[in-house]
């Protein structure tokens, strides 16, 4: 499969696994005798030919002896020139000397299938790629690295501890041990775990996925100006003419290490233009369909009747900042606002901190700003604990800690032994399809083909 993209650039790589890989290979490479003997992690240089033994480009060929590879197969990898045309014909003397295309995410796939790799490790390969902010990318990182897989093993040991303690009496049902014999506290304990793990999902996946935030408030109230200052660049249009913006503009911008797809939104006033009358109808809608939104105020004017009752209409449905903006030209605010300058750019970090909190809460993982509770580390992420991403993964952990909760209760209610097992099956049933020790070909379908083909 191709690795990278099929577009001019100055190299390109093209990825081979499966038994007898090298030996396929041996026959387009102009120095045969190199990958024959080639030991694993090596590196050579020669020609690419076609069955007829034209050469089709010069490359270097890394060689991969099994288990020592990204798949825990025989495999290799060519580094040719970015050409398309030139990357089209060597994958086509690669199939007619007998590989087939690789299916998306296929090489990821035989790593776990090897053993190289858990689910969770295998997923997050996908959310590495797919990363929108370096924060988004550190966290994927963690997952790659074992962060959250750890955790979930950890879990499971614990939860195995409890179901041996729960075999002696099922095991033995004969004698009369008495109460059954379960830390109740450590019980709880993995409880809670599984509930902290199961609840970063939320934090997992706006950094991956992004939020929808929309500038919103009246005309004249700094709402571009704002916008251009988040962006680090001019976008909108800023006029002190009423109604200059006449329809949303958008763009995407990290803020906080969150990806947000910003939106400048028309002044909202009461109009008869029809044009700018389109325009506020349209961003209406766009407020409506915001994760958040920040209601500008201008602080030369102060709060408005009109303020006022657009930001309880607002706030009846989603979240709203609201935002002072102008603070240049004021200097008393009310104890608890949030006064920027757009033109200033003062306070913009207290803003962006403001949006971070709202969306993930005050202990969300945010990058390290010297605030109590937000200390980061390389790449400005919080590592203290693993946050997830994955769908599949939460859906578990609920049914995971659901079940931990009833063989809690039910060990509490003094609850058969037979009955409490059940639930605790249930729970590291769970817990194993999470890592994939406990699967099936079902469900890597499906996760394995969203994966790009190279991977």
């Amino acid at each position: 499969a191709i690795a990278t993209a099929l577009v001019p650039s100055a190299l390109g790589v093209i990825r081979c696994s499966g038994a007898g890989c090298l030996g396929l290979l041996e026959g387009l490479f102009s120095r045969p005798e190199l990958v024959a003997a080639a030991p694993g992690n090596t590196i050579h240089h020669g020609f690419i030919c076609d069955l007829k033994g034209v050469r089709l480009d010069e490359v270097m060929i890394a060689v991969f002896r099994a288990p020592h590879s990204y798949t825990g197969e025989e495999a290799a990898e060519i580094f040719c020139h970015g050409s398309p045309a030139g990357i089209r014909l060597i994958l086509d003397a690669l199939m007619e000397r007998g590989f087939r295309a690789a299916e998306p995410g296929e090489f990821t796939r035989r790593a776990f299938l090897n053993g190289k790799m858990d689910l969770t490790r295998a997923e997050a390969v996908n959310e590495l790629i797919n990363a929108q902010t370096s924060h988004a990318h550190a966290l994927a990182l963690d997952r790659l690295t074992g962060s959250v897989g750890l955790e979930v093993h950890s879990i499971r040991d614990g939860l195995v501890r409890i179901m041996a303690s729960l075999a002696i009496q099922l095991d033995y049902p004969e004698e009369d041990t008495g109460p059954v014999d379960v830390d109740l506290a450590s019980l709880s304990s993995l409880e809670a775990r599984i509930g902290a793990l199961s609840r970063s999902f939320q934090r997992g996946r706006i950094y991956q996925e992004g939020v929808r935030i929309a500038l919103a408030g009246l005309t004249n109230a700094g709402k571009s100006s704002l916008f251009n200052q988040l962006l680090q660049h001019d976008r909108s249009i800023v006029s002190d003419i009423h109604g200059t913006t006449r329809d949303y503009v958008e763009a995407l911008v990290d803020v906080a290490g969150i990806p947000v797809r910003l939106f400048d939104t028309a002044g909202l006033r009461e109009t008869t233009e029809s044009v700018e009358g389109e325009g506020i109808r349209r961003s209406e809608t766009v407020i409506r369909a915001a994760d958040l939104v920040l209601y500008v105020i201008a602080a030369d004017r102060g709060v408005t009747d009109e303020d006022t009752r657009r930001l309880n209409s607002i706030s009846e449905t989603r979240p709203v900042i609201a935002v002072w903006n102008k603070s240049d030209l004021r200097s008393d605010f009310p104890g608890d606002a949030l006064a920027v300058s757009a033109v200033a750019g003062t306070g913009i970090d207290e803003l962006n901190h403001r949006i971070a909190t709202t969306l993930l809460g005050e202990g969300g993982q945010m990058p390290g700003d010297g605030r109590p509770g937000l200390q980061g580390s390389r790449h400005g992420a919080d590592r203290s604990s693993p946050v997830i991403d994955s769908a599949r993964q939460f859906d578990l952990l609920r049914r995971a800690e659901t079940a931990v909760r009833e063989t809690r209760l039910g060990l509490e209610q003094g609850v058969s032994v037979d009955a409490v097992a059940v639930d605790l099956q249930d729970a590291l049933s769970a817990i194993g399809e999470i890592t994939g020790e406990v699967t099936s070909s079902d469900i890597l379908d499906v996760m394995f083909g969203s994966f790009c083909v190279g991977k």
